[in-house]
């Protein structure tokens, strides 16, 4: 028998130190992030202030031990960062993600002590950093990447150009991979820490995008970059090994934006429902409409479940893969739903501006493609079901 479901946590409510965390951000989102959620959208351009402001109350280092500077949380405490984010400004959730659940734990995780005590203190107080791994022709194909890393003494010199970097332009560190030995196939691919100052390194354009545009996404340029033999992460020809626990891990906070996302549409959708009279009466009075939110709600408690269920996997230190793949698909599917269906709740003003489950339905159509695509996540979890895992 295939052990699929072996690993599953029951479910259980979050406890008063998580609730409390959770809480706090959520109202920092509703204050500081809220009033400033349609300029940045509008610009595409998140704002200094109020990424200054994140660092300040710890969301950008949130498992980074103490004694780096950070707060020393859980993965877990992570997701519901994302997630408490994402119902305000999901281009927010995203930043928080990349710098928690990827950056600082690929650091974490396969960091020199050196590496570690020079870089997390920065990531925890004021450096965002950025996951360089995919190229015009390694999207779900990660690892034909093309990007060259020739040993050159004591240094490498990298070559190439990286695509759809998140946190590209805000970035001052960048864990950048490239193949340095390619007739190795992916067993050459390693991973860098490369410095945004170190020359032949250069942020090129920024995407001009439909959704969560205020998270900055940008192409790397690398033209014989120097790099320091010092500066590989874990091992050489080890990169391919990193990437994958690491997307593996982040695949669950993405699962918690796409919830987020989705809580914050069916907020608005019940908040419009409320005050909004046809007929004589609200609009929520009406059958039709109260079937629609109920369908929301159980879509969104499901995937808060399931994200929540990988997440406390990853931190009791058992297998959470196919967890973490069935979270992110099922999240990213709810979300576009439930943001869809929220501006039908809204009606004609749910279809402009002025209302925000536009933009949260434009936010959620990247959920089915970073981080793994739906198709790649159903590969995932259908070879759990056949044993070929």
């Amino acid at each position: 028998m295939v052990g699929l479901f072996v690993a599953i946590i029951v479910p259980v409510p979050l406890s008063d130190e998580d609730r409390i965390f959770q809480s706090t951000i959520l109202r920092f989102a509703r204050e500081r992030i809220a009033p400033h959620v349609r300029s940045m959208d509008e610009t595409a351009v998140f704002r200094k202030d109020l990424l200054g402001e994140m660092f300040e109350l710890g969301l950008m280092g949130i498992e980074i031990p103490e004694e780096y500077g950070g707060q020393g949380g859980s993965f877990f405490q992570s997701v519901l960062a994302v997630e408490a984010l994402a119902t305000v400004d999901p281009s927010a959730a995203v930043i928080v993600d990349v710098q928690n659940t990827i950056a600082n734990n690929i650091l974490l995780r396969c960091g020199t002590e050196t590496q570690k005590n020079r870089h997390l203190p920065r990531l925890a107080a004021n450096a965002v950093a950025s996951f360089a791994l995919s190229e015009a022709g390694s999207g779900s194909d990660a690892f034909s990447l093309t990007t060259r890393a020739v040993p050159d003494g004591a240094n490498f010199r990298i070559t190439g150009r990286k695509l759809w970097i998140t946190n590209a332009a805000e970035a001052g560190i960048f864990f950048l991979f490239a193949n340095a030995a390619p007739e190795q196939g992916h067993r050459g691919i390693t991973c860098f820490l490369i410095e945004r100052e170190t020359p032949g390194f250069k942020v090129g354009k920024k995407e001009d995008k439909l959704g969560i545009r205020a998270s900055s996404t940008c192409e790397l340029i690398l033209d014989d970059c120097v790099v320091p033999a010092e500066n590989v992460v874990g091992e050489i020809g080890k990169g391919y090994k990193i990437a994958i626990e690491t997307l593996n891990e982040g695949r669950i906070a993405i699962g918690g934006q796409m919830t987020g996302l989705a809580q914050g549409a069916l907020d608005h959708a019940i908040s419009y429902a409320k005050q909004r009279q046809q007929f004589g009466k609200t609009i929520g009075e009406f059958q039709g409409v109260q079937f629609t939110l109920a369908e929301m709600a159980t879509d969104v408690e499901a995937a808060r479940l399931l994200v929540y269920n990988a997440a406390r996997l990853h931190d009791a230190g058992k297998p959470f893969v196919t967890e973490a793949a069935m979270a992110k698909l099922f999240a990213s599917q709810i979300a576009e739903t439930v943001a869809s269906r929220a501006i039908e709740v809204l009606g004609g003003v749910g279809f402009t501006k002025d209302y925000p489950v536009e933009k949260l339905y434009r936010d959620a159509k990247i959920g089915r493609i970073y981080e793994g695509t739906s198709n790649m996540q159903k590969l995932v979890i259908a070879k759990e079901l056949l044993g070929k895992r």
